[in-house]
């Protein structure tokens, strides 16, 4: 309708003056908070009004594609392969963001019978009037369809959940809540749809059981190994609890508890620096580093069953000449593409080292175990003196750490406590190429930090733990 249409455009053109005022130096500045918070309560009605005429206008295009042929499409006669890439252009959302538009569509579309010329209902009525009237955006209708998007709810039960959701969506629900937010009619509907399932879970759980799986692949060109595969929603949680024991959530969003890494370019006020990320690693690398230490720390507890008649135990074999020199290759147990040295120095470090000689035949003529492995004594005692992985800013917890070997054992640095510092398998893995240094002062570790982290390059004792950080306050009073 070309009137619906001049509207819109009479309505952009005036919100558009709006928004600039807003935007003035003078604009939103002079607001007190009481009226901030009304000018936000309206744009967020002026934003569900439009998502609504967005909905509405996508159920249409839906429904008059439906019957044609692929030529004859609207989206077709747009160049564009799909709805969701059609809502796109048309709107400049995300792809994301269009799915969701094109699942409000479906939920509230009232669509058209081919065969009579019959207007259907919508799957949510309720739902669909509350959209009408501003009450509902994107957010709300998808949140109600999703909860019931696998079925097995009668036609009169789903009914009476849409009026109840649309009811809450409007402030109107039986209990007197206020106008309920998208995230809390996703819980409510969520309860609603396991109320009125009859079978409850139990299908679900059945194919989830039948699609769960787990896939190590063989290593690629790059040097990786891809893993893939579907986890049970309890293995999942707990392989999460896992990542976050590592990798500490409370730094996400949440001030940090320690020092504050900066960085100063080398042209710019040293006096001004700008904050910097001290760990550069992207989420999924942090995952991965993070399961690297859960494995290790799995593997040393005694729990897991006996493999071989012991327990498992990752071989490395190397030849002692490379491992000294730094040059040349390792081998993993089964793989024929070798690692490189510094993931067996790694693994070593951490480990125990057996060299065996062989004559010029192959024959095993000797067979020694080096002591290198620090045993559970001298690691509390390393714990109670370092308290978590030294590098400043890592808060990974003792238990996860790796004990290292400050003077490489292989070049004659004793397995003893004034040679062991902890660190994590992340900052152990990169000690080498990281810009971080440890050595020991008279049995205390220091620690050189990149010059990012410290402009003067000094050596700095470093601890974590709370009781020699106690001791320093007393001394200092």
């Amino acid at each position: 309708m070309k009137d619906l249409a001049a509207a819109l455009a009479d309505l952009g053109d005036a919100l558009e003056s709006v928004v600039m005022a807003a935007f003035a130096d003078d604009g939103l500045d002079l607001c007190d908070d009481a009226d901030l918070l009304s000018v936000l309560a309206t744009a967020g009605r002026i934003q569900r009004g439009a998502e609504a005429i967005m909905i509405e206008a996508v159920a249409q295009l839906r429904d008059r594609d439906d019957p044609r042929p692929h030529p004859d499409r609207v989206t077709t006669r747009y160049g564009c392969r799909n709805l969701n890439e059609l809502v796109q252009r048309a709107t400049r959302v995300s792809g994301r963001r269009a799915a969701d538009v094109l699942t409000a569509a479906v939920a509230v579309q009232r669509s058209t019978a081919p065969s009579t010329g019959e207007q259907l209902p919508p799957h949510f009525p309720g739902m669909r009037n509350a959209l009408a009237v501003g009450e509902a955006g994107v957010d709300a209708v998808v949140a109600v369809a999703s909860a019931f998007r696998r079925g097995g709810v009668g036609r009169a039960e789903l009914l009476a959940a849409d009026q109840e959701l649309a009811a809450a969506a409007r402030g109107g629900a039986p209990d007197g809540a206020g106008p309920a937010t998208a995230d809390e009619l996703r819980a409510l509907a969520q309860v609603w749809a396991a109320y009125l399932d009859p079978d409850g879970a139990e299908p679900v759980e059945a194919r989830a059981l039948r699609k769960r799986g787990f896939t190590v692949g063989r290593r690629d060109r790059d040097g990786l190994v891809p893993v893939r595969g579907n986890l049970m929603p309890e293995v999942a949680a707990q392989l999460q609890l896992g990542f976050d024991s590592v990798l500490n959530p409370r730094g996400d969003g949440a001030p940090v508890i320690g020092p504050c890494f900066t960085e100063t370019d080398v042209d710019s006020d040293p006096s001004e620096p700008s904050p910097a990320a001290a760990d550069s690693r992207s989420h999924a690398q942090k995952q991965h580093d993070a399961l690297a230490v859960l494995l290790s720390a799995a593997a040393a507890s005694g729990e897991l069953p006996m493999l071989g008649g012991a327990a498992p135990t990752l071989v490395v074999s190397v030849r002692e000449e490379d491992l000294a020199t730094g040059r040349g290759y390792a081998y993993l147990p089964g793989d024929d593409e070798p690692i490189s040295i510094a993931a067996a120095r790694h693994i070593a470090c951490a480990g125990a080292v057996q060299r065996v000689v062989l004559d010029e035949n192959g024959r095993i003529v000797s067979l020694v175990t080096l002591d290198r492995v620090f045993n559970h004594h001298q690691r509390r005692a390393i714990t109670v003196r370092d308290g978590g992985c030294l590098v400043p800013g890592c808060q990974v917890p003792p238990q996860w750490c790796e004990i290292h070997h400050v003077e490489e054992h292989s070049r004659g640095g004793p397995t003893h406590t004034d040679n062991g510092v902890l660190l994590c398998w992340f900052h152990h893995r990169t000690l080498d190429t990281g810009g971080w240094q440890v050595r020991m002062v008279d049995g205390v570790p220091y620690v050189k930090g990149p010059y990012w982290w410290d402009a003067a390059v000094k050596w700095r004792p470093a601890t974590k733990s709370p009781t020699r950080r106690r001791d320093q306050i007393a001394l200092r009073m």
